[in-house]
């Protein structure tokens, strides 16, 4: 068994997820019509991703929120050639999704030093142009963070989440004896006697209706998109968001939190997942443990008790189901090595994809090197 534990916790406060921000290229420098100079072109604009940085602190550093790079400059006797206007680099957190005004995707930065091009400068002037100078690009554009995370924590209010992180991580975020008891996004490392770490992000509860934007909605189904696996928290007793709602079986809890995924993003449900079943401290949860496995076991048998429009078109299929007691610690140890075992073997999957991707890539180059015929000036030996 690998023993694990956890060196490394934050809270996230004041958090941002998203940033509306003004850019444009350098306008062109003069040509020089006299002697045909060409004016230096605008200098672009770039968003370049950064691993310390946060979109709070970018706010906080810009809080105009305008970027707008350098001129270029003119032709001159001296230089005919006008030199590039400088470029402006806006930087961003890793993990940054840049869109356009109208929700259209420009790019994603996934690691350090990513980078995209958002503003182009202006044409220098040239004969082309009259020797006039052209503006550059004016473009509005959305930041929108999503947690990069290994594991994504998924389940209703109350469902035992945050206590479940701060057992995994030995860290210890407040939390309250209320329905809603996370309301920003939590991230905590495991780490584990080898130095391996994986990072675990407690997202707020979803309720029903998340999918339609009721409470946090899309605001946090988004950040689900960005980790690697999700691990669905229960709880085995059920779950009832007020007396007002109506309660729900485990069993219910797994399908409804299934359909919320499949109402936001159908992808969302080929995640790799896994099942920690919380609150096995109580009394009577054994009894309801095994009617739990009947039921995931045969979910078909059961789909029948749920109103049609709550039925997903699929189920998920859990790599591993466990048992816990975020209270008491029960199967925690077991939980953090099911979790390390799953991300190992979905990244060796992913690696041995990528290698045959690799190898065919280098097949289908080599055919079409081979199969090309010589050019007709080429020198061929004599027999």
């Amino acid at each position: 068994m690998v023993h694990c534990s956890c060196v490394w916790f934050r809270k996230y406060g004041n958090f941002i997820d998203n940033l509306r921000l003004f850019t444009r290229g350098g306008s062109g420098g003069m040509g020089y019509p006299r002697l045909g100079g060409e004016g230096g072109k605008g200098g672009d604009v770039w968003v370049v991703a950064h691993n310390k940085m946060t979109l709070k602190q970018l706010k906080d550093k810009y809080p105009q929120k305008r970027f707008v790079a350098g001129e270029g400059a003119n032709s001159r006797v001296s230089a005919l050639k006008g030199s590039k206007g400088k470029d402006c680099e806006i930087p961003v957190p890793v993990g940054i999704s840049v869109t356009d005004e109208n929700g259209k995707i420009i790019g994603e930065l996934n690691k350090e030093k990513d980078r995209i091009l958002v503003a182009e400068g202006g044409l220098g002037g040239k004969l082309l142009t009259n020797f006039l100078p052209l503006k550059g690009q004016k473009r509005v554009i959305h930041l929108d963070l999503k947690l990069i995370a290994d594991i994504g924590l998924v389940g209703f209010p109350n469902a035992g989440k945050s206590s479940l992180l701060s057992q995994v991580s030995h860290a210890k975020p407040a939390i309250a004896d209320y329905a809603f008891t996370t309301l920003k996004p939590q991230l905590g490392k495991i780490m584990y006697n080898d130095f391996k770490q994986i990072s675990v992000a407690d997202l707020p509860g979803l309720i029903e209706g998340a999918h339609m934007n009721k409470g946090m909605g899309h605001k946090f189904l988004k950040h689900i998109e960005r980790t690697r696996q999700l691990l669905f928290v229960v709880d085995i007793s059920g779950f009832q968001l007020s007396s007002q709602t109506q309660y729900r079986t485990a069993f219910e809890t797994i399908i409804l939190l299934t359909k919320e995924l499949e109402l936001y993003k159908e992808e969302l449900q080929t995640k790799p997942a896994l099942l920690a079943v919380n609150k096995m401290d109580l009394p009577g949860a054994q009894d309801k443990f095994r009617v739990l496995m009947n039921q995931l076991q045969n979910p078909k048998d059961f789909l029948h008790l749920f109103e049609k429009n709550m039925i997903p078109e699929r189920t998920m299929e859990f790599q591993h189901i466990i048992p816990i007691s975020a209270i008491t610690g029960e199967g925690i140890d077991e939980l953090k090595n099911h979790i390390r075992k799953s991300l190992d073997e979905h990244a060796n999957q992913e690696d041995d994809a990528y290698h045959k991707k690799q190898l065919l890539n280098l097949q289908i180059s080599n055919t079409i090197f081979y199969s090309d015929p010589p050019p007709k000036n080429s020198v061929t030996s004599p027999r």
